[in-house]
């Protein structure tokens, strides 16, 4: 008996560490199939191109903060829509000019917010609406989208209510003390495209500055681009053209809108900047920083991408300080 006993015994304690071998291989296979699956979602993010950089930049941040310029952000009323405005005012001793900035596609970014200080302190009334003021989740605006989403909800803004939104500012704006009654509208990428529509419901504009953006137009989607000419033909303000020449989807539209604008008799002024991609004007801020050099052991490939990536930057910037140059001589002599 003791010897079947023991038997028994020994069997059991073999049965024991078969299992807890099986259990530590079962709990080690599990762990090893998570992290797996955590790395890989890890990973997807980040080559994930989504807008959020475009929202976030840290480098337009960091200057706006040194900014001595009296800003706040501002709830102008369109019907019964509230459109939360940034706007800065410039360190000067008379009623200066405003400039309604019109936002990229991303929507209100920390580039356009710094853009805004810059018109300040060029001696501007510069005022940014946010355009999907109340349009996010819970009423918010851009910040309430993520990333993804924020393109998609200013692609699907209604016109009329952009255009109610934009005159709504451009009135609060020009009615306050500091303000000389001037309104000029400035705006980038689908903001450009913006500025010459909001050029056609705007007659008293001083003057549309258009950067990388098209004339309204009536074609079909996938149909070669014709200019809406009853629509151009309510403008009123000189309208300012700023193109890049690596844009040839902004580009195209050039040429049939000079054509559009000489045969309504309607001052349009383009100017393309050599070597300049789609976006110069962000992208070409002097404190955006450089792109990073290739590794001195770096492949060929590698070298070559960097190489272009400067020779971009650099065009960028040229286009940017041109442009900027412009822009002021420009609004010096409304």
């Amino acid at each position: 008996m003791k010897a079947q006993c023991h038997t028994t015994r020994t069997a059991v304690r073999n049965l024991l560490s078969i299992l807890l071998v099986l259990v530590t291989v079962i709990v080690a296979l599990v762990m090893s199939a998570t992290a797996q699956d955590m790395s890989h979602h890890h990973m997807d993010m980040n080559a994930d191109p989504t807008a959020e950089s475009e929202i976030t930049q840290d480098w337009a941040k960091e200057k706006l903060a040194k900014s001595p310029r009296h800003r706040e952000w501002v709830k102008v009323k369109n019907g019964t829509r509230e459109v939360n405005s940034f706007i800065v005012y410039p360190e000067v001793n008379k009623k200066a000019t405003a400039v309604v900035v019109i936002h990229e596609i991303f929507g209100m970014s920390d580039w356009v917010q710094q853009m805004t200080d810059e018109l300040a302190e060029a001696g501007y009334i510069a005022i940014a609406p946010d355009l999907l003021s109340g349009m996010g989740p819970n009423g918010g605006g851009t910040s309430s989208f993520d990333s993804n989403a924020v393109r998609q909800a200013i692609g699907a803004l209604p016109p009329d209510q952009i255009a109610g939104d934009l005159n709504a500012v451009a009135d609060y704006v020009s009615k306050l003390p500091a303000a000389n009654g001037k309104v000029v509208a400035g705006g980038f990428c689908w903001g450009g495209t913006t500025t010459f529509f909001f050029a056609t419901r705007r007659p008293t504009l001083k003057a549309a500055f258009v950067f990388y953006g098209q004339a309204p137009s009536d074609n079909a989607q996938g149909q070669p681009f014709t200019v809406d000419k009853a629509a151009v033909g309510k403008i009123g303000a000189p309208v300012y053209g700023f193109y890049a020449e690596n844009d040839m989807r902004i580009d195209a539209t050039v040429p049939p809108t000079i054509d559009a604008m000489k045969e309504l008799k309607k001052m349009y002024d383009p100017v393309t900047y050599a070597g300049a991609g789609h976006g110069f004007m962000r992208a070409g801020e002097p404190n955006n920083r450089p792109p990073p050099a290739a590794a001195t052991n770096a492949d060929e490939a590698v070298a070559k991408k960097a190489a272009n990536d400067l020779a971009m930057y650099k065009a960028n910037r040229k286009a940017h300080d041109d442009a900027w140059a412009r822009w002021m001589a420009i609004l010096a002599k409304l």
